[in-house]
Order: C-alpha cells, then structure tokens, then sequence
C-alpha cells in the first residue's frame, strides 16, 4: 500500500476515487455518519461547534488511514486542483474555500500515481506548489 505525504493531494486522488464518475472506492458519506449520531445538518453542526476551520476529526482519520492500492493509484488519469472537491464537503462540511485548509503544498506524491496524464486547474483552486507548471511538465503530464 502507497503511503501519501501530502494529506490534501491524497484527497484529491480520493475524489476522483471515490466521487468520481465511475467510483472504484465506496464513498465515505460524513453527512451520512453524523446523521447515525443525531446530527441532520454537517454545517450547522461544525458551525455551532467552533469545527469550521479545521477537518473534522473522525474524516481525517477515517481518509489518512484509508489505505489505496496500487493497483487503484495506477487507474488514476486526471486530477482537479478545485477548491470545490465532494470530498473536502466530506471532511468539512461548513470550509467556504476561501483560506488555505486544503491547499496542496507538495508534489512529491506524484511518483504514486504512474498513469496521471492530465491535471486540471481552477482558478483559486487548491495548488501551492511553486513552479507546479515545470513539475508536470517535466513528468510529461498535461495542464489545463
């Protein structure tokens, strides 16, 4: 199993996993779990909790533990550096995307994933990679 340095760039390989249009993972569903517990709305939960800067505890040890085989990692095409992930609503239901909780600071993670061809950025996405561009480049991957 691959070990992920980058917690956030493991997040966006899981949402193409997991969220994606043809899911190879079953979806972890946070509104799903809190609702098992009594809570009906994510948001309003973290929110009156003092939750909505961080994620939440129980999403990030159920993804940082989630071990992805190699065999799904090499399946992994595409990735979108958007601020708008599913799975970052799964990790923190009330984050606006405006401050950097899930920006991906390294690229060094990328020697996991030997199929990526394509990444897609969206303007104030989520990549805080210094000269990200020379990076895929330089690894023969597509920018969009």
């Amino acid at each position: 199993m691959s070990q992920f340095r980058d917690f956030n760039l493991k997040l966006l390989v899981l949402e193409e996993l997991m969220y994606g249009p043809d899911p190879l993972l079953p979806v972890y569903d946070l509104p799903a779990r809190l609702a098992r517990r009594g809570i009906g709305d994510p948001a309003s939960y973290v929110l009156e909790n003092g939750l909505h800067t961080e994620v939440l505890p129980e999403s990030r040890e159920y993804f940082e533990t989630l071990e992805i085989p190699a065999e799904l990692l090499a399946r992994v095409e595409e990735l979108c550096f958007d601020a708008g992930a599913d799975v970052f609503r799964h990790c923190a239901p009330a984050w606006d995307g405006e401050d950097d909780l899930f920006d991906v600071h390294s690229l060094d993670d990328l020697v996991l994933l030997p199929n990526l061809r394509q990444v897609t950025f969206v303007e104030d996405g989520v990549l805080a990679v210094p000269d990200a561009a020379e990076v895929f480049t330089a690894r023969g991957i597509e920018t969009d």
